[in-house]
């Protein structure tokens, strides 16, 4: 195999035949083991529940535009804030990271498609039939209404009668499994399918992050699902583990939900930063400066996000001891996302940058996440998180970190890989146009919040008194959704452009430095004609410009052909999907008593394990040697 600034043969010279007829349309989709396609599914999906997220705070904007406002009843307001919170965090942000490194992991290290393609088809089908289980309640009683977090004993069945809670505690507890076995996917890909010269120091920036997360997510959702699952016994089976009166300790939710609920913050935000990690280098056109100490500092925050979960709790009464030591670990953690930040500004310092809609949103990724960084040490000091506390200045803060930092981030992510998506370039003009209005709509609304906090306005009111001072703040709130909202809808209208142009993008639109933009936009089912070779940190770039490249490792891999066996590629299958849909008929079977149901999807399950474990590997082989008219698949 020739190294270097190497051609891609035509697919028809690696005898890339049509699948089989019956993979066509919805049935493919239903049944792929693609991660591409799997990742598309993601980042559909959780496009489809931010849509819904955003009619839930424009609700919530509209019912805040002015004092006494009666748009909607306590009650409904109650289900608006918490749904629009549990969306956002478990249904759309994090999920859109998983979508992304979905599609772009394996991509990235040179692979064919995640370590266990079915395991990924099940992740994703389960985390769909979460946001479905919860989306149902609307429809079925009441959606969940006590807060994203659920503080105990709000769920307690005295204080909250209805099934929304028991909504909120399944759903996150069956879309919980598809995360962790997502997570361990991704490991065991990262450690065990690096393209040949890949070393772990050689990863992507994006793949380092998404390592990092995966580990954080195998840690962190066991106390959460402890936690569901003893709501869930409380509410079903008459358990007592937070019942105040039979000695239950509410508190112990708390400390359970934020060991879990701060590394979500992170579980978040560093597939972000992953993404910022690609996007400003390659419109730089610089390497990305201080790799190692990139690295270094997402490790650090993943290891330290387990040691400051009760900032959180500073107002519980744990005490002095508790508060200062807690303090001092939020102000540490904060050193290491510094870091990030200047490495990002030293990339661009000097670069010759290319100011494209995707590097936009990044710029506006560091504006927005310094700011919410800035009131995340403030909160981080116990005197004036008593002050703020559950105040409209926390939701100020906790926007610009997710929305204004992650959600930033992943628009820069949809723009830049758009062309490998879909071979089409988006209309660059339109997307700066749009951005500037989400950008300044998103400031209109969440700026003035930290006002209105200062002055005193809790979280989750539904509505304020007239005279008090916090008429106008709230007035510009809502002003400003209309002006993101337009910015919305410029952005929807971008990408239907996008699809609707010529497939004229290229492989590589961008000068680009990673290796998905070595394959064919959008990538081929097999991802790669030949196996890639990593002889750089910047591996496509190093093969573009070969000064770049290191010899002696260019030489170690001469004359080696690593596809001579041909390219295996897995077959598509039911059990993911139907192990999913079994999963949560019980879940309703569990929500509404009826245990005989229940049992029948359990042993449903447990069929469909076993067919799984014995449906044999399937699929085809791609033979590189081969053409389409020699009998490429076996």
């Amino acid at each position: 195999m020739a190294i270097g600034r190497q051609p891609l043969r035509p697919a028809a010279d690696v005898g890339l035949l049509q699948r089989p007829t019956w993979t066509e349309g919805l049935v493919s989709w239903l049944t792929t083991v693609d991660h591409k396609r799997l990742g598309l599914l993601y980042i559909w999906t959780s496009f489809m529940f931010m849509g819904f997220a955003s009619i839930e705070a424009f609700l919530i904007r509209l019912q805040l535009a002015a004092p006494g406002n009666t748009l909607l009843s306590p009650d409904v307001y109650n289900q608006m804030f918490t749904m629009h919170g549990v969306t956002m965090v478990f249904l759309a942000i994090m999920p859109l990271g998983t979508g992304f490194a979905n599609y772009f992991v394996p991509l990235m290290i040179g692979a064919r498609d995640l370590a266990f393609p079915r395991l990924n088809a099940f992740g994703y089908w389960i985390y769909a039939a979460g946001g479905l289980f919860l989306y149902s309640s609307f429809l079925l009683g009441g959606a969940p209404d006590a807060g994203w977090f659920a503080y105990a004993p709000l769920t307690s069945l005295s204080n909250n009668p209805g099934n929304g809670t028991d909504f909120y505690m399944i759903g996150l507890l069956i879309g919980g499994i598809g995360t962790l076995v997502t997570a361990m996917n991704l490991i065991v890909t990262i450690f065990s399918m690096r393209a040949p010269g890949m070393t772990m120091m050689r990863l992507p920036v994006f793949v380092w992050m998404m390592l990092v997360t995966s580990f954080l997510i195998v840690f962190a959702f066991p106390p959460l699902t402890i936690a569901l699952l003893q709501i869930i016994m409380d509410r079903t089976f008459g358990t007592l583990f937070y019942v105040p009166e039979a000695g239950g300790l509410p508190i112990l939710w708390q400390h359970l939900f934020w060991i879990f609920g701060h590394p979500e913050v992170y579980i978040i935000i560093l597939p972000a930063f992953g993404v910022i990690s690609e996007v400003i280098p390659t419109f730089s056109r610089k390497p990305l400066f201080g790799y190692p100490v990139m690295i270094l500092s997402g490790i650090f925050i993943g290891f330290m996000g387990f040691a400051v979960w009760s900032h959180h709790m500073f107002t519980t009464g744990l005490g002095p001891v508790a508060n200062t030591a807690f303090s001092i670990t939020s102000f540490v953690i904060g050193i290491p996302t510094g870091v990030k930040v200047f490495n990002w500004l030293g990339t661009m310092w000097g670069g010759a940058i290319r100011f494209t809609t995707s590097m936009y949103y990044a710029m506006a990724f560091l504006f927005n996440f310094v700011l919410g960084g800035i009131t995340g040490i403030m909160l981080a000091m116990p005197p004036f998180d008593a002050q703020a506390n559950s105040t409209y200045f926390v939701v100020a803060h906790f926007h610009y970190v997710m929305g204004g930092g992650a959600l930033f981030a992943f628009f820069a992510g949809v723009y830049y890989w758009f062309p490998k998506f879909t071979g089409r370039m988006m209309n660059d003009r339109l997307g700066k146009v749009a951005f500037w209005f989400f950008f300044i709509g998103f400031n209109i609304i969440f700026m003035p919040q930290h006002f209105a906090g200062l002055m005193g306005m809790p979280r989750r009111i539904q509505t304020f008194e007239a005279g008090i001072g916090l008429e106008l703040v709230n007035l510009i709130s809502t002003a400003g959704t209309f002006v993101m909202l337009a910015g919305i809808l410029l952005i929807l209208a971008n990408v239907i452009q996008g699809f609707r142009a010529p497939k004229t993008a290229g492989n590589d639109p961008w000068d680009a430095r990673t290796l998905e933009w070595k394959t064919t936009s959008p990538p081929q089912h097999h991802n790669f004609d030949e196996q890639p070779i990593a002889l750089d940190r910047d591996a496509l770039w190093a093969e573009k410009y070969p000064e770049h490249a290191h010899p002696d490792d260019a030489s170690a891999y001469e004359g080696m052909d690593f596809d001579q066996g041909g390219i295996h590629m897995p077959g598509q299958s039911w059990y993911p999907f139907a192990m999913a849909v079994g999963i949560l008929v019980a879940s309703y079977g569990i929500l509404f008593h009826n245990f005989v149901l229940a049992a029948i999807m359990g042993v449903f399950v447990v069929v469909t394990t076993y067919g799984w474990a014995f449906e044999g590997v399937g699929g085809h082989h791609v033979h590189p040697n081969k053409t389409a008219t020699e009998g490429a698949h076996d």
